[in-house]
């Protein structure tokens, strides 16, 4: 201004390149300050996210896990009987997980997850020295199972031996094979299918198989849907391609005990319709009468505790396969106490076997069936099944302590019902549940 000297030339690039910078520098006035406020913080934020993420790196991957397990240091794991006798010994490297180490000598535990710490069922019992809990162990196993030093084979290292409790080892080598026998639409998204073993299973109410779901690629149009649920399937949007990459297992509870089904294992199969339905359900709707199909098990600790206490039994969408199987049990074997059924469903529609729980309450004096509707009004309660539970049986019963409760259904209908019953006061081994997580 003083002199009339040219400083710079600015164009409409370099108006560009201003914009960005002072986006770049968080200073929206001068376009100089390097130093403001809003830039340092967002230093310290990226430093702590960088040190941080360099901690978990550490933290979460193994120096073993780079090195081929040929060439690590030998161990050992022991598994052991009830009796806690070694049974048989199994050779892994250092490094491991039991889970991966059991599997690569044939003894493939319970997962839905494939051992990624998400779905809890590889649990195993470890014999003397118990590890601490991992952040999985105390999210996916009850207080009283890691007191008990129940840990996740999936999370448990090997180290310099371990000895665990798995039951039966014969029964994690072993495979079954079998042919569907039937196909069943019961609701527009749940479907009984029907399996006849190549050889006889023993199989109690409550516990579950694993499905061996192969590598596919099908047409959604490859599953058969009846004229009266194609609007249903229509309006849900379940065109498309049914795609899994790589072999998995997925968990199917059977939902009527095998002697009372001429040996066949029955089971009830949820289909979640969307944009990346579930690959295990999508495998099962397209199965025909007449495919072979394999599987491990049976597996689980879900069951009738011994004696005659009261039960209630709450449920919700498949969560009705392992509780139906247990009501057949129990009129099989006679049962006098009181026995509740509470299940909730979306709609009347929605809701499978409702007949045949109807016939059992006219037949049996002591059952009391409660069909419990969300989203459409009826004669019976509506709203969420667990409140409806709450509110209709539990807050006005004379004792809660004399009541045993069976519980199965979606996570958060599961987590809720839960959740409930400890409000309520109900302790923790009075309530048996059922959770596959995926």
């Amino acid at each position: 201004a003083r002199s009339g000297k040219v400083l710079e030339h600015r164009n409409s690039t370099w108006r560009l390149f201003d914009f960005f910078w002072m986006l770049h520098i968080m200073d929206y006035s001068e376009r100089t300050n390097f130093n403001n406020p809003l830039l340092v913080s967002s230093a310290i934020g990226g430093l702590w996210m960088a040190l941080s993420g360099v901690w978990l790196l550490f933290a979460s991957v193994r120096l073993a896990e780079f090195v081929p397990a040929r060439l690590r240091r030998r161990s050992r794991i022991h598994l052991v009987g009830s009796a806690d006798a070694e049974s048989r010994s199994v050779d892994a490297a250092a490094g491991d997980t039991v889970f991966q180490a059991l599997a690569r000598s044939g003894l493939q535990l319970p997962s839905n997850c494939g051992g990624g710490q998400s779905c809890g069922l590889c649990e195993v019992r470890c014999v003397g020295k118990v590890p601490a809990p991992t952040a999985a162990d105390r999210a996916l196993l009850p207080p009283h199972k890691l007191d008990a030093g129940y840990r996740l084979a999936c999370g448990l290292p090997v180290g310099h031996g371990v000895d665990i409790d798995v039951g039966d080892p014969a029964l994690l080598a072993r495979e079954h094979t079998a042919v569907v026998s039937s196909v069943k639409a019961l609701t527009p998204f749940l479907r009984e299918i029907s399996l006849r073993p190549a050889r006889p299973l023993a199989c109690r109410p409550g516990a579950y198989v694993q499905m061996h779901v192969p590598p596919y690629a099908r047409d959604a149009s490859h599953i058969d849907v009846p004229d009266d649920h194609r609007d249903d399937w229509h309006k849900a949007g379940t065109g498309g391609q049914l795609v899994n990459d790589a072999p998995l297992r997925r968990s199917y509870s059977v939902a009527v005990p095998v002697e009372r089904a001429d040996g066949h294992l029955v089971f009830l199969v949820r289909f979640m319709p969307g944009e990346r339905p579930g690959r295990g359900s999508s495998y099962m709707y397209t199965l025909k009468p007449g495919d072979a199909v394999s599987f491990s098990g049976p597996y689980g600790e879900f069951a009738l505790k011994p004696g005659a206490r009261e039960k209630v039994f709450i449920g919700g969408g498949a969560g009705m396969a392992p509780l139906r199987a247990m009501i057949h049990a129990l009129f099989a074997q006679g049962a006098s106490e009181p026995v509740h059924f509470w299940y909730g469903a979306r709609s009347r529609r929605d809701a499978p076997y409702v007949e045949e729980m109807a016939a059992f309450a006219a037949r049996y004096p002591n059952f009391d069936w409660r069909l419990v509707l969300s989203e459409e009004g009826g004669a019976g309660p509506t709203g969420f099944v667990h409140e409806a539970v709450r509110d209709g049986l539990l807050r006005d019963h004379p004792n809660l302590a004399l009541l045993e409760f069976y519980v199965c259904g979606p996570p958060a209908m599961l987590a809720a019902t839960r959740r409930m019953l400890q409000e309520l006061g109900v302790e923790d081994g009075m309530v048996a549940f059922d959770d596959f997580k995926v």
